[in-house]
């Protein structure tokens, strides 16, 4: 049998780690490698005990973007016109931003070298990005004789890092560090490349420690009020979240636990006082 095109491991409590798993192509997107990609994600939103997941690339490079040389056919093109095949095609790669989108789990990238073209574009769909210090971004396609405006790029940039910083990475496609990266807004954090994996399994075990129907509401606000014009109805949504979350136990928990002066242990159960026990 082949070897899986993206590896699938739980190092943790509740923490899923997916890896793209081409080290000799610097994980570049095939489309065997994005529909993979695409199912194994598909099946990590429907796992119930998972509550973060990590997405990093095999070996030097997070990924490299499209793979030029070996990119692969789609299924099922019998009877199709190369301009469907091609529109058929397209669309295996950018719905990889709607599935990333669509998960109730937070996604954190470790950007562990390259996040070039398609690979930096995976980056923009996650919740949060940490780098190692020697990543680096680019927007490959306007260096390729394409655009750069692929898979959601010049929607979800210039919301990470204001339009004038978008623009340049996307109309020159000058590649940037992780240094450069942290200042413009497009990283949160940059970390030595020997504690990049461990700094990030960190940083979930810690998010895994709140109420992971905090974390999957929280993620849901994030991106529509990312989309929310008004900021009366990004309120009103805020409030009606924060109320769904207040009939449950946490809030009590929360407030035992500093009186203990233990740790909370989040349920997510109904509070007790409002609807009995």
């Amino acid at each position: 049998m082949n070897e899986a095109l993206v590896l699938v491991e739980k190092p943790q409590a509740h923490t899923t780690v997916m890896t793209l798993n081409r080290p000799e192509r610097l994980n570049a997107m095939s489309i065997d490698l994005v529909i993979e990609l695409d199912d194994r994600l598909n099946e990590i939103a429907a796992d119930n005990d998972t509550r973060v997941v990590i997405l990093t690339g095999a070996g030097r490079a997070f990924c490299s973007g499209l793979d030029l040389k070996d990119y692969g056919i789609i299924p099922n093109i019998d009877g199709l016109s190369v301009g469907r095949i091609a529109q058929r095609s397209m669309r295996y790669y950018s719905r990889l931003i709607l599935t990333m989108r669509r998960m109730p789990q937070p996604i954190i990238c470790a950007v562990n070298g390259p996040a070039y073209g398609g690979g930096m574009c995976l980056t923009l769909a996650a919740e949060m990005r940490i780098a190692s210090e020697t990543a680096t971004f680019n927007a490959t396609g306007i260096v390729n004789g394409l655009t750069s405006t692929e898979l959601a790029a010049s929607w979800l940039l210039p919301r990470l890092v204001g339009a004038a910083h978008s623009n340049d990475m996307l109309l020159t496609g000058r590649r940037i560090d992780a240094e450069e990266a942290y200042r413009m807004g497009l990283v949160s954090r940059v970390i030595a490349d020997s504690d990049l994996h461990e700094e990030v399994l960190a940083i979930a075990a810690r998010m895994c420690e709140f109420s992971p129907y905090g974390l999957a509401m929280t993620k849901d606000i994030l991106w529509v009020n990312l989309e929310n014009p008004s900021l009366v109805a990004a309120i009103e949504i805020e409030d009606r979240n924060q109320l769904m979350l207040g009939f449950t136990e946490n809030l009590p928990e929360a407030i035992r636990a500093f009186d203990q002066g233990r740790d909370p242990v989040y349920t997510d159960a109904p509070r007790r006082d409002l609807f009995g026990t």
